[in-house]
């Protein structure tokens, strides 16, 4: 069943400078359960294709639909992570987590009951009171997740959420990452400008064309290994990773 369907998305805006055509006749599906990266020439408007998704940007023309109605006569549970945590340093690690439910007004003792669940479930229950400062770049990350997880959304939009750690680091907060998603069997979809990245982690990878974008091509990764650094490490990982770089247009 495809959870997410993109018809035929179009956007203009006006800058000083006159019309902007940023998406073109954009098409895209993704199953539930299901995880896709995006992939594009710098500057193509992928994060306006998720701002789109989550009903922040109002396209021009064309349709985008959750669970097969339009998002703009429904109010889906979207999680959304930015390229930082935006962790509150003033605020420890559980009331961080509870951030979302308490600007969504929806801080039930059962909603909350299942925020520590996933906390404790996934290594955060020793931090519970410790604040920002005093965690790794991975554990933050883990709590940004945890937070956007915690109101039980639909899809999760996940914006280069890795390109401020270092490259170690990425590797490992990419595995912790991808495996609560796929323990909590979220849809997801991630915008990212690293190709590896998107062969280890997505099902599915949509490489986009220069602005205005659309959808040049679409590839179903098959690399049977559990986790992205596993994935990184198979044979066929640098066959995917050199057809994919191959389609992005410079």
């Amino acid at each position: 069943m495809d959870l997410l369907e993109i018809k035929n998305i179009d956007l203009k805006y006006q800058t000083p400078e006159g019309e902007t055509h940023a998406v073109e006749g954009l098409n895209m599906t993704v199953k539930e359960g299901e995880f896709v990266a995006v992939v594009g020439p710098s500057g193509c408007g992928k994060t306006t294709l998720l701002s789109i998704i989550a009903g922040l940007i109002k396209p021009s023309g064309g349709k985008v639909f959750i669970s097969g109605k339009e998002v703009d006569d429904v109010s889906p549970r979207i999680g959304y992570m930015l390229q930082k945590d935006q962790l509150f340093e003033w605020r420890n690690v559980e009331a961080n987590v509870m951030l979302g439910l308490e600007i969504k007004k929806i801080k039930t003792p059962q909603n909350v009951a299942y925020a520590k669940l996933l906390i404790e479930k996934y290594g955060l229950k020793d931090f519970m009171r410790s604040f920002p400062r005093n965690l790794s770049g991975g554990m933050r990350q883990r709590a940004a997740l945890i937070r956007t997880l915690a109101f039980k959304p639909d899809i999760l939009l996940l914006d280069e959420p890795f390109s401020a750690l270092d490259f170690q680091t990425r590797l490992s907060v990419c595995d912790d990452v991808y495996r609560i998603i796929k323990s909590e069997n979220k849809t997801s979809v991630l915008v990212t400008h690293d190709v590896s990245e998107a062969v280890s982690m997505a099902d599915r990878v949509y490489v986009l064309t220069k602005r205005p974008a659309t959808v040049k091509s679409v590839f179903e990764i098959k690399i049977d290994k559990p986790t992205p650094l596993e994935k990184r490490e198979d044979k066929d990982f640098s066959y995917w990773f050199n057809r994919i770089r191959r389609e992005i247009p410079t």
